[in-house]
């Protein structure tokens, strides 16, 4: 017997405009156990990539931190592994992210802002002194400049007496997301596809452990996607990279299963944990059916996860703990590797050191207090989680075929279509919340009539003088020919098609500069102009 209900608006439907029913049935949720579901740790893993999840180990509970100086930082990292962080995530300022060293004229007023300057292996030292490589699992967000990152990386745990293959972390090294909605790109698409490859290639040999690359759907998010297009566009660009590494003449499982993921943790409760579990099914497809993959690593989609910045409201920022912990409790539901979980002044300025703690300790409350770490994917079988599931995978799909149709992902996004796509549901996003069909707490309804202050972390101007004579000291004091020399080696493998790792790792333990092997890569590379 059907009954009327008074409705709160006219259409329920998830941010991809995936409507909700009033209730879902069996019916909704219909898919084939074995092709559809599989158990935990097997093919296609929509119900995790683990057989036991987190009941044998807890995701990483990796903290994004980095600003001003190296010295800074490391301090910074130290607490968090005294507050119980379990891997570190390194964020960069704009100059590092782009190329350029902290002296640079377009570097001035940037040093050390949203992350922290790093020009040379005395920064890259000074960043993780008294940090041991061999025991800490590191991720660097950073992509056009990443061979340099991970050469400075791979630099600094040989002069701590520790070998590549013995270093864990990821290097996320996902530039085509930086063409379609970041912008810290240098080269040209192609050139950067290369250099990419590279890495793979290098790190199959020297790295084994290393993950080479974070495809990251994380920023697609933040400049406004919905969840589908979040999967769709993520995964295209693993496509590109995937087919670019096989036309090097790498072979898939080879360098599969050291790929990673990364994925932004939305508002939408329900779509978010459906969102994961779709993404990790249908790269299991793409992988098996569409690349012949073999080696079951290489069908595994694993990846790291981080709340969504772009929901943080500087109004009544102590909501956004609230916030942080509905996304972050997605994430877990939905099978993360790892995850960073927002601070609540994030909307203000860098996070505080209290702010960070608590960030943290949300994480830690999930999994100590919560009891959704005690199973594996325990929200399998919900009506609504199955349904949204498969309607995430098939709209996702049909976005594949399109850039496939337009001949692959480099060649949508250089034609702007995967630009416009975002451009439009931010767009649409955006009027909702003028209109007051999607409600932001704090800043369409529900105002304070006064807001308390907090406390904010602020960038002291002298941290970017203090940068700019290191840099130059580091400079004066080399063995200028050896650093030239070794300069110049990186531009020959630019241009010969030499890998282009050994040499940059020669550079960089010749005291090369970020700044100066990133202008020998120019040189032959060019740099990229979006024309729109």
């Amino acid at each position: 017997m059907k009954t009327k209900t008074n409705a709160r608006k006219n259409r329920f439907s998830t941010s991809s405009g995936i409507e909700l029913p009033v209730r879902f049935t069996p019916a909704d949720a219909a898919v084939d156990y074995e092709r559809d579901l599989g158990e935990p740790g097997e093919y296609p893993y929509t119900r995790g990539v683990y057989e036991s999840m987190y009941r044998g180990r807890l995701w990483t509970m990796r903290q994004y931190a980095g600003y001003a100086t190296a010295e800074e930082s490391n301090r910074r990292y130290k607490y968090l592994l005294e507050q119980g962080t379990t891997g570190l995530s390194v964020a960069f300022d704009l100059p590092t992210q782009i190329g350029y060293d902290s002296d640079h004229a377009l570097a001035q007023g940037e040093v050390g802002r949203v992350g922290v300057a790093i020009d040379s292996i005395a920064d890259m030292e000074t960043l993780f002194d008294g940090i041991p490589l061999d025991r800490v699992s590191t991720s660097m967000t950073i992509n056009s400049t990443a061979a340099i990152l991970l050469a400075l990386y791979i630099a600094v745990a040989r002069r701590q007496g520790v070998d590549a293959r013995q270093l864990n972390g990821t290097v996320q090294n996902d530039v085509l997301k930086e063409y379609i909605a970041r912008g810290t790109y240098i080269y040209p698409p192609r050139a950067s596809l290369r250099i990419i490859t590279d890495i793979f290639a290098y790190c199959a040999r020297e790295a084994p452990n290393w993950n080479t690359i974070s495809i990251s759907g994380y920023h697609i998010r933040e400049a406004g996607s919905t969840a589908v297009q979040e999967v769709a566009f993520t995964l295209g660009d693993g496509i590109a990279y995937v087919d670019a590494a096989i036309a090097a003449g790498l072979k898939i499982d080879e360098f599969a299963p050291r790929l990673a993921f990364f994925f932004n943790a939305h508002n939408n409760f329900l779509e978010e944990v459906a969102k994961y579990r779709a993404a990790r099914r249908l790269w299991a497809r793409i992988m098996k059916e569409r690349f012949g993959a073999r080696d079951p690593r290489s069908h595994m989609l694993r990846f790291h996860t981080q709340t969504a910045g772009s929901t943080l409201t500087a109004q009544q920022p102590e909501v956004n703990v609230i916030r942080t912990t509905i996304q972050a409790l997605s994430a877990v539901l939905g099978g993360t590797q790892s995850l960073h979980t927002n601070a609540m002044d994030e909307a203000l300025s860098l996070p505080t050191q209290e702010a960070a703690k608590l960030a943290l300790r949300t994480q830690q409350v999930i999994a100590h207090e919560s009891g959704v770490a005690d199973t594996a994917d325990p929200l399998a079988g919900s009506y609504a989680i199955e349904h949204l599931t498969s309607e995430i995978e098939r709209r996702a799909m049909e976005y594949i075929s399109k850039i496939d149709d337009m001949g692959g992902m480099l060649a949508a996004i250089e034609a702007g279509w995967v630009q416009r796509e975002i451009e439009r549901a931010a767009y649409d996003y955006q009027k909702a919340v003028e209109k007051g069909e999607e409600i932001v707490v704090g800043v369409n309804r529900f105002h304070a009539d006064e807001e308390r202050p907090i406390p904010t972390l602020r960038i002291d101007a002298a941290i970017e003088r203090a940068q700019v004579e290191r840099v130059r000291r580091v400079r004066a004091e080399r063995n200028a020919d050896a650093a030239r020399a070794a300069i110049e080696r990186v531009g020959e493998a630019a241009r010969t098609g030499a890998n282009l790792m050994p040499p940059i790792i020669d550079a960089v333990e010749a005291y090369a500069t970020l700044g100066e092997i990133a202008d020998s890569m120019r040189a032959v590379f060019g740099e990229y102009r979006e024309e729109r």
